[in-house]
């Protein structure tokens, strides 16, 4: 695949959404409420087409040990792990207010665990946990079932533990192995650790291992990072995802601890965003779009060529698109043509669930509007093309009136090598593939309206 020149991610490197949803969570409304998810709930549960349709769970653990000052999730830094023992307490009401919508034995084939740091809670806990999740949901003996890995609170023994809660996908945040990087983002482990885990895992037999990279960090140079490159290279990841730092002290408070005479200038991130695409090229991954790259004998590089990827709030995905329960403080879900996001604190999570209520704050009920540009970009994002007669068959449009005004933006970028647009397709080229985000972008109603991007990440 060619890598794009300087010129081309100058021009076409802007900020933008990545797309997990549309419209973006950003466009969720205070208006929208647990009642809304309770109707939601009920169609799906009197729909009979709908109950043959599996489910997505997402469960945000928030706690973290230590601070990384690059960090932009929403997490709880405590050395208290016996907070872990009430999270669950209060999940466990959650999962029941679910289930009392949804009822017993949903199938489940997509379950994930995020943070904060999931692995933060003790084997005990997590044994409670998917215990829980059993006896309230049944998951499928195919499904995909992942948890995000911090390598400082695991070992050979916990990945094993891991392995026989059923979990067989495994990230490990690693984001830069060099040492003078680490500690100016205060998360200091090992290159060693890392290496010694990931040889337990592969002994395990885990499905899938993920490695996460970030470029653009504090003291970070084109050459420091070539090195990590290689060792992230020699471990030789099912999966890694490289993403750009993004520095946003004004939103995000533990970057104010960041020296910013120490980040890399724009040259230097542009240099290293090249040599990475060009060493995961020359290594054999398969760029299966955005800042994720797969080997080629991976389930998501798979699907990447055989038309069957998809994308949820967890990122790209094999498995179709679903309704996803989010459970946790700040954690998002989907239900029929509706989004909604549980609130952000955990005070405020415990009052919503003793009063016996969602913990919903927010959330969207999907326009038509909504529904046809949403089926456009999932298509971009995940399959690269789109035919046109297949948006007007499903939502009877005529698609070259309709998006008339994006098609005339596509023939600018058509002129610069990134799509392949007629009257009847839409194709984005082996370049383009770079700056998908930025296709996706062109769709977005809400985003050319108000032009304030401001608030997202670099898209390369």
């Amino acid at each position: 695949m060619p890598i794009p020149s300087h010129e081309l991610i100058r021009r076409f490197d802007v900020s933008g959404p990545r797309y997990t949803s549309y419209p973006t969570a950003d466009r969720f409304v205070e208006a929208f409420t647990a009642e809304h998810v309770a109707q939601a709930l009920a169609q799906r549960r009197n729909g009979a087409a709908a109950m043959l349709l599996p489910l997505s769970l997402y469960v945000h653990i928030p706690f973290c040990e230590s601070l990384c000052y690059y960090c932009a999730c929403n997490k709880i830094i405590t050395r208290h792990h016996e907070r872990g023992e009430t999270y669950l307490r209060y999940l466990s009401r959650e999962v029941d207010l679910y289930t009392a919508h949804l009822g017993v034995g949903q199938t489940v084939s997509q379950l994930h665990l995020g943070g904060g740091s999931p692995t933060f809670l003790s084997d005990g806990e997590l044994r409670e946990l998917m215990a829980m999740l059993r006896r309230s949901f049944s998951l499928a003996p195919d499904g995909e079932y992942s948890i995000e890995v911090d390598p400082r609170t695991v070992d050979s023994t916990r990945l094993a533990t891991l392995a026989g809660l059923g979990f067989n996908r495994l990230s490990f945040g690693v984001q830069d192995f060099d040492p003078a990087v680490q500690k100016a983002v205060h998360r200091v482990q090992p290159a060693e650790q890392v290496f010694s885990l990931m040889a337990a895992a592969r002994l395990i037999g885990f499905e899938s291992i993920n490695i996460d990279l970030i470029y653009g960090l504090p003291q970070q140079t084109p050459e420091s990072f070539d090195r990590t490159l290689a060792q992230v290279l020699q471990l030789r990841p099912d999966r890694i995802a490289l993403y750009a730092y993004a520095h946003l002290p004004q939103r995000f408070k533990p970057q104010r601890r960041i020296d910013v005479d120490k980040l890399p200038d724009a040259g230097a991130k542009l240099s290293m965003l090249s040599r990475s695409l060009a060493a995961f090229q020359g290594a054999g991954y398969v760029h299966v779009g955005m800042d994720h790259f797969a080997l080629p004998d991976d389930a998501l590089a798979v699907a990447k060529r055989q038309g069957r990827l998809h994308r949820n709030f967890q990122g790209y995905s094999t498995q179709p698109d679903c309704d996803l329960i989010g459970l946790g403080v700040s954690a998002i879900g989907k239900v029929g043509a509706t989004y909604s996001q549980n609130t952000k604190t955990l005070e405020e999570y415990y009052d919503y669930l003793d009063q016996g209520r969602l913990p919903v704050v927010r959330g969207l009920a999907l326009s038509r509007d909504d529904l046809v540009r949403r089926s456009v970009i999932m298509a971009l994002m995940c399959q690269g093309q789109l035919e046109f007669e297949s948006i007007e068959l499903a939502y009877l449009i005529d698609f070259n009136s309709y998006f008339a005004a994006e098609l005339a933006i596509l023939h600018g970028m058509q002129e610069q090598g990134l799509v392949e647009v007629d009257d009847t397709s839409l194709q984005i080229t082996k370049t383009g593939w770079y700056f998908v985000r930025g296709v996706a972008m062109v769709f977005d109603r809400y985003l050319q309206a108000d032009r304030t991007r401001a608030r997202f990440s670099r898209i390369i």
